[in-house]
């Protein structure tokens, strides 16, 4: 039985050219008679969980992968929710919205990209000044 869904934007910061990088997570939590399970998905496809080295994103730089953490997230309400809330009959399945099948797919990575800033460099410049230590 899902739990929960909600939608997760995962940040992800490249140790090694200090590239920062979003993207989003379709998540749902569910439980079974085995226990409590996180789905994770993208653009409609199942990937580990990206908190995980086996889910861990590439840095869209330099190629190398890096465990992301939880910048914002946005619980997305189950049906039939509380009593009052709104909702519409379809009384038409077969065309309802049409439109819906032709468009495009959001992408996980079609929002803001975060800013680089300065910081970067030094960032860079600390970690070069550390390891020649």
């Amino acid at each position: 039985m899902i739990t929960e869904m909600a939608l997760e934007r995962v940040e992800f910061t490249c140790g090694r050219c200090w590239h920062d990088w979003s993207i989003d997570y379709d998540v749902q939590q569910y439980s079974d008679e085995d226990g409590a399970w996180e789905y994770f998905s993208r653009d409609g496809i199942p990937v580990p969980s990206p908190y995980t080295p086996a889910g861990a994103s590439p840095c869209p730089v330099c190629g190398q992968h890096w465990v992301g953490r939880l910048r914002a997230r946005r619980v997305i309400p189950a049906a039939p929710g509380p009593a009052g809330t709104p909702r519409e009959k379809v009384t038409d399945a077969p065309r309802h919205r049409p439109e819906r099948r032709g468009a495009p797919l959001l992408r996980s990575i079609a929002h803001t990209q975060p800013e680089q800033f300065e910081a970067g460099a030094e960032r860079r410049r600390q970690a070069s000044a550390a390891a020649a230590d």
